[in-house]
């Protein structure tokens, strides 16, 4: 076998040939040449007559084991009938880029594991070298029809920054992957979503998740009026348990001595955990708060009742349930659960068709999570764009395939 056929299968470069090899001081040099005789532009990917010759340029490709390996090739001019005079498309590299798409891959596959400066320094590369590589690679291998025949989608807000820096996210309820993300959190963001769809693609989407914001509600009223809103329930959930705190610390500040003010200060968990969850020791703490304190027992109640409400599974008997919650709320003497059921009553629509279709936000919610630990291990981001290409590349359903070795069992 010749060398040149050994080193195209180790390169792992399809569709060309090996000119020449060399040994340098900044690694292995592998001169290389397009296996099509006929170049293409560089721009629109047309064939089109060669012009001219550039110079030499060298491509970085994957190492053999600690030696670098680049690939050389002086690239041909053409003249395209499209794109004017334009350096030709070579096939083992992006247009304009100095790494190879091996290359290019692998520092991908590698960021959606761990955090740019362990990158570079794997890689051997610049730190804003990766980002770089993370943005071609996203805009490479992201789905282009993945806003097409949408019919279920989530809504929900990132907070990236301090000074309320946010990114508004769109997430496929059915495929279970972010197809949409900008920088803020206003009803003229989501909009901008909605226009970029169109007439065509605006008809699909028949079910939109939400939480109570009401940004969101005003954006998917006027461009899908159509659309079901559906309120995630975690949010509504969220409300009585925040009233329920609210009450408990009134009565801390009111409290009649100093032993039953610190009583109620240490029952925050107590009386916020579902009854499934609470130990020997909350029961004794709720078994206290009713025998001493009606008002922050009556707050508890509300609470568990709104969300026994919400777990009956039959759509008629949960709405009368949740109408006696409201009433009940409102008659309670607590401003904080009659605040909470003035809210829920003015978005009872989105909440009734939680009670139908029992969709939520759960899986948005896992992947702010996710998020939060890419942005977390990376210290934090300066922009959205460089936080965008991120998301895409570990929740857009990117499936990244780098040339690594099979594994056998030793």
């Amino acid at each position: 076998m010749r060398v040149t056929t050994v080193l195209r299968r180790v390169l792992g470069v399809s569709r060309t040939s090996v000119t020449g090899v060399d040994l340098e001081e900044k690694g292995l040099v592998v001169g290389v040449a397009p296996g099509n005789r006929r170049p293409r532009c560089g721009g629109c990917g047309r064939r089109a007559p060669g012009y001219d010759r550039v110079d030499v340029r060298d491509w970085r490709h994957l190492g053999i084991g600690s030696v670098r390996v680049w690939l050389r090739y002086a690239p041909r001019r053409v003249e395209c009938s499209v794109c004017g005079v334009r350096v030709e498309r070579v096939l083992w590299a992006a247009s304009g880029s100095l790494f190879t798409l091996a290359f290019e891959e692998m520092v991908a596959y590698v960021a959606q594991g761990t955090d740019q400066t362990k990158v570079t320094k794997l890689m051997g590369i610049a730190w804003q070298t990766v980002g770089s590589i993370v943005e071609r690679v996203v805009e490479r291998c992201l789905d282009p029809e993945r806003l097409k025949g949408l019919r279920t989608i989530d809504v929900d807000d990132f907070g990236y920054r301090k000074r309320h820096r946010h990114l508004t996210l769109v997430v496929d309820h059915v495929k279970k992957r972010v197809v949409w993300a900008s920088k803020g959190r206003s009803a003229e963001v989501l909009k901008g979503f909605f226009d970029l769809l169109g007439p065509e693609g605006r008809s699909t989407i028949s079910t939109v998740t939400v939480d109570l914001a009401g940004s969101y509600t005003k954006a998917i009223k006027n461009s899908v009026p159509w659309a079901t809103i559906c309120y995630d329930r975690f949010h509504v959930q969220k409300l009585a348990s925040e009233a329920v705190d609210e009450v408990r610390r009134a009565e801390v500040n009111h409290a009649e001595d100093a032993r039953a003010g610190r009583e109620f200060k240490n029952s925050r968990f107590a009386l916020l955990r579902n009854p499934w969850n609470l130990t020997k020791k909350d029961g004794e703490k709720l078994k206290v708060i009713q025998d001493t304190n009606q008002r922050l027992y009556r707050a508890y109640l509300l609470k568990k009742a709104l969300r026994d409400a919400l777990d009956c599974l039959l759509p008629e008997r949960a709405m009368r349930k949740l109408r006696e919650w409201m009433a009940w709320a409102c008659r309670s003497q607590l401003k904080p659960f009659v605040r909470v059921a003035k809210t829920v009553r003015s978005h009872l629509s989105g909440v009734a068709a939680y009670l139908v279709s029992r969709q939520t936000n759960g899986f948005t919610e896992g992947i702010n999570h996710r998020i939060r630990m890419i942005a977390r291990r990376a210290f934090g981001f300066h922009s959205a764009e460089a936080l965008s290409s991120m998301i895409f590349l570990n929740c857009g359903g990117i499936q990244l395939a780098p040339a690594l070795p099979s594994p056998t069992p030793v």
